[in-house]
């Protein structure tokens, strides 16, 4: 039984909570990887993700193809992850209550900060 004001995903969702998650590694750690081909993947992907960010009004489409899935539209108000999952996780892992703009202001430093380790890495492998 899920812990008093927590709720439990459906296989669907928890399955784009994964993918979500496995993304987030990715962007993590991928400027570590030692392939140039796949460095070069990672350093594509990552003004990848703030362009569909951007170009998507400020939501995944991982959440939306969830949407699109489960009710057939592309938005929908009742997901509460659509636009919203980091800052979900960082509000259920850390406790802090983030406003969206410092969440964007932190996630764009940090993905610039990753991007410039990968071309490192890039260049002095």
């Amino acid at each position: 039984m899920p812990a008093a004001g927590t709720h439990r995903r459906d296989a669907l969702a928890q399955g784009c909570f994964l993918l979500h998650f496995a993304v987030m590694v990715f962007i993590v750690f991928g400027w570590a990887l030692p392939n140039a081909v796949l460095l070069l993947v990672y350093l594509a992907f990552l003004p990848a993700v703030v362009v569909q960010w951007q170009f998507n009004k400020n939501s995944c489409l991982l959440n939306n193809a969830e949407s699109l899935l489960r009710t057939g539209s592309w938005r929908d108000p009742a997901n509460t992850e659509e636009g919203a999952w980091l800052l979900g996780l960082v509000r259920s892992a850390l406790g802090l209550e983030l406003k969206p703009r410092q969440l964007d202001a932190f996630v764009y430093t940090v993905l610039v900060l990753f991007w410039g380790l990968g071309l490192g890495h890039l260049l002095h492998a």
